[in-house]
């Protein structure tokens, strides 16, 4: 009788769990989305309302988001009793390269998520590169720079060019080059930068037009 009674009880919570009405998604929960929307993650996401949470492919799911071209990385997650909880982070652009007429924005890695016909987001700096992507060396140098760069400065860059790994130089919007060199001792390289410019700005400098950062510690003014 006993067994009977206990057998009885797991039947019933296995019916709650996997297919009672009770413990099925009813709300999916959509985080850390900026430029996409709710729907739009829900969508790619692919939970039913209805389905039971139990039997919801989280993994699958996520991959799905992830799949999402402005999607870095996301995680889905049950909220019992009856939500889904879709957590993302969107690729942040920091540079737009110019291919055959179109502008498309790359996140930090280098990777393309997105296109743009008018003005680049704020702080999206154009980047000249022959074949833009996170394998490219060349690609992965300029960005490199560019991320380093404290906003102040970034924001006084028109253009990064890179023809090849150790080969990377920016422009100022007043026509100022800089030769940043290789993607090596970045950070090193943009407080010198920033420094330079602060004191050019100031007059303690004799105005140049090209800057040599490439070696930090034996800046060249030209």
């Amino acid at each position: 009788m006993v067994l009977g009674s206990v057998l009885v009880l797991a039947a019933v919570v296995a019916w709650v769990v996997l297919a009672s009405p009770l413990l099925a998604v009813r709300t999916v929960q959509v985080d850390g989305a900026v430029t996409l929307t709710a729907d739009q993650v829900r969508e790619a996401a692919g939970v039913a309302e209805g389905t039971p949470l139990a039997r919801v492919d989280t993994a699958a799911a996520a991959a799905r988001v992830a799949a999402l071209p402005q999607v870095a990385d996301a995680e889905v997650s049950r909220g019992w009793p009856d939500r889904v909880v879709v957590t993302l982070r969107e690729r942040v652009a920091v540079a737009v390269v110019d291919t055959a007429g179109t502008r498309t924005l790359l996140d930090a890695s280098g990777t393309p998520f997105g296109t743009v016909t008018g003005d680049a987001p704020a702080g999206v700096v154009p980047l000249q590169v022959a074949d833009p992507g996170p394998d490219d060396r060349a690609t992965r140098a300029g960005l490199a720079a560019v991320v380093s760069l404290p906003a102040v400065v970034r924001d006084q860059v028109t253009q990064v060019a890179a023809t090849g790994s150790d080969d990377v130089t920016l422009t100022l919007a007043d026509g100022t080059s800089v030769l940043w060199g290789s993607a090596a001792d970045a950070d090193r390289k943009a407080q010198v930068l920033a420094a330079v410019l602060d004191q050019l700005a100031a007059g303690t400098l004799d105005p140049a037009i090209q800057i040599d950062v490439s070696s930090p510690e034996e800046v060249v003014l030209r």
